[in-house]
């Protein structure tokens, strides 16, 4: 397959490239020990398109295919994965699960603002007995005629308190088991809607996680999103373009973690010579760019599938495992070529390594993905 970058992809690269070492690197250690919310920063990448890049332009987004958002994703992981899923949750799952199967009322109340970044939004599926097991909703929603009331908690959410509108999953006929969940839209500040306290995570510490609980709140029958019972394919359709952009976020943290190996490899000398000079530092390297690559190539093939209209559930589902364990062994390594300045933040890459962890965790453990990919292989 052929991944070479149209001239206005290799544009969206340069600009977010830009953007991260200019405007994401400069206090990217400050918000992480802080647990600060970027929020000059996610107005910048509103105002660049970054918050709503495949949504079409009459909503406000910037009508650009997933490959380009891939790269953006890569780019602004290399430098802060907390900035970065802040973009894939508003795009993957927020946006894109709206413009696909949200009525054209929901689009212009919502979707607009959402691509434009002037509000960010939040995807609310997982519960303390409910994360990669979709279907044991605990969190109810009540046909009451003209309006459902929502209790429940979730946990885990990301964008938990700055988001301003939430994509809620939760049961409405325990009988009809995942046929009857449904995906509503709840606005922040609807009564009886309490949000819990911030995590306190190991990494992507930037970004903020909290529990929403959720008590009798009426959530109006035009909030629904598709028909009755649609609320588990939303979630499961919507997951499944979520992967790619947690894959590329996975790819983003090793390429960054391995350019900085790179380069301090080059400068660090040890008995006589750049430890690059040595073959035990130099095959290191070797493995790391190789399974980079690798993971590179899987990544895009998820994107390219999805933008091609082609089933992207197995490439996606490779793309995320693969580029998860990459980014995962690839910190680690860049950790250990740096040696003791590996394990302070200056250097940046024990927050790569911390970072790392969740992209094995969300969107689907490890675990997960080998489910998606072995029922996909065995049902051929």
């Amino acid at each position: 397959m052929n991944f070479t970058l149209t001239e206005e992809q290799r544009l969206i690269q340069e600009a977010a490239r830009d953007f991260a070492q200019n405007d994401l690197l400069p206090g990217v250690i400050e918000r992480d020990e802080a647990q600060k919310f970027p929020t000059d920063e996610v107005r910048k990448m509103g105002e660049l398109g970054f918050l709503g890049m495949m949504v079409d332009p009459k909503y406000g987004g910037s009508g650009l295919d997933t490959l380009s958002y891939v790269l953006v994703m890569e780019e602004l992981s290399k430098i802060d994965a907390s900035s970065s899923v802040i973009v894939s949750v508003n795009n993957s799952l927020v946006c894109w699960g709206l413009e696909t199967f949200g009525t054209e009322a929901q689009k212009e109340k919502y979707l607009t603002r959402l691509a434009t970044g002037e509000i960010i939004g939040a995807f609310c599926l997982s519960e303390p007995e409910a994360g990669s097991d979709a279907t044991s909703q605990k969190t109810t929603a009540i046909d009451k005629g003209d309006y459902y009331l929502l209790n429940g908690t979730k946990n885990w959410i990301t964008n938990g308190s700055s988001a301003e509108v939430y994509l809620v999953i939760a049961q409405t006929d325990k009988d009809k088991k995942h046929k009857g969940i449904n995906a509503l839209i709840v606005d922040k500040g609807a009564k009886g809607f309490e949000l819990g306290p911030k995590e306190n995570k190991l990494g992507i510490r930037g970004s903020d996680t909290h529990s929403l609980m959720f008590n009798d709140v009426k959530v109006p029958k035009e909030n629904r999103i598709g028909e009755d019972g649609f609320g588990f394919k939303f979630a499961m359709k919507t997951l499944a373009g979520g992967r790619i952009g947690i894959a590329a976020q996975a790819l983003g943290i090793a390429a960054g973690a391995y350019e900085l190996a790179l380069k301090y490899s080059k400068e660090r000398k040890a008995f006589g010579t750049e430890i690059s000079n040595h073959q035990a530092i130099a095959f290191k390297l070797a493995d790391m760019h190789t399974n980079i690559e690798a993971a590179r190539n899987l990544v895009y093939k998820a994107a390219c599938d999805k933008d091609s209209n082609e089933d992207y559930d197995l490439s996606g589902a490779m793309a995320k495992l693969y580029a998860s364990q990459v980014a995962m062994d690839t910190t680690i390594e860049a950790v250990q070529i740096h040696g003791g300045n590996g394990f302070v933040k200056d250097y940046h890459v024990e927050r790569l390594m911390r970072d790392a962890k969740i992209t094995q965790i969300y969107e689907g453990t490890s675990e997960i993905q080998k489910i998606v990919i072995s029922r996909s292989i065995l049902t051929d």
